[in-house]
């Protein structure tokens, strides 16, 4: 059956894979993937030749509607990004609407994801949480930063190490210096790295030890006092 597969990839350890997504890499008649020089190293890795296909965010608006016409004349679909889950702050998004537009089949296999390690490791609260990716660089930012200022629910960003300083001085100066919050770096990776304390303890800390990698910032959200 003609289907669009999501399927998530390893965030850093090669082991971080389904089964399953190793079966479905393997049967469809051809992958999209955001960097195709960085997904071939993975489908080597496990010995997969379905054909590769570029689709990122600078090409996605003129192959969205090439991609639904191959799939609606029978052809079978997987979409990855370079690491982790299609659509979670990557390409995905624009696809699967067109899909269920055109009432084409669209399955989203479960597997990694940075932001749920990081959240529970975060020894912040889990049970109710936010995620808001990746914070406007330039235009924009304080719009978000204020919006979250009442934010009572624990929150998760994605950010840049070049960025990082910055955001947890502004996070202090918008949510209190004291706000409990945890930085993960690198996750799954041979140098995986969780730091947890204030937001001024945290941008001192990174301030010192400038970071490398991919990161995800958790903040606990404002207490509400009765």
């Amino acid at each position: 059956m003609s289907k669009l597969f999501l399927v998530p990839t390893p965030i850093g350890n090669l082991g971080d894979i389904t089964i399953r997504a190793l079966e479905v890499l393997g049967s469809v008649d051809f992958i999209l993937a955001e960097d195709t020089r960085e997904a071939a190293k993975l489908l080597r890795h496990h010995g997969i030749k379905s054909p590769l296909r570029s689709h990122h965010m600078f090409n996605e608006h003129r192959t969205v509607d090439g991609v639904c016409s191959r799939i609606m004349k029978g052809e079978r679909a997987a979409l990855i990004s370079d690491a982790g889950t299609p659509g979670i702050s990557d390409p995905g998004y624009l696809l699967v609407k067109h899909c269920i537009k055109n009432n084409i089949p669209v399955e989203t296999l479960p597997g990694p994801t940075a932001l749920i390690p990081a959240l529970v490791n975060s020894g912040l609260p889990c049970d109710r949480f936010c995620f808001e990716g990746f914070i406007p660089s330039k235009r924009g930012r304080n719009k978000r930063m204020e919006a979250l200022e009442n934010e009572t629910r624990t929150m998760i960003f994605y950010e840049s190490p070049f960025r990082l300083v910055k955001t947890l001085e502004e996070m202090a100066e918008r949510f209190g210096s004291e706000r409990e919050a945890s930085v993960s770096r690198e996750l799954s990776k041979i140098y995986e790295e969780n730091v947890r304390g204030t937001l001024t303890f945290l941008a001192d800390h990174f301030r010192d030890k400038p970071p490398k990698g991919e990161l995800v910032i958790v903040v606990a959200g404002k207490k509400i006092h009765h």
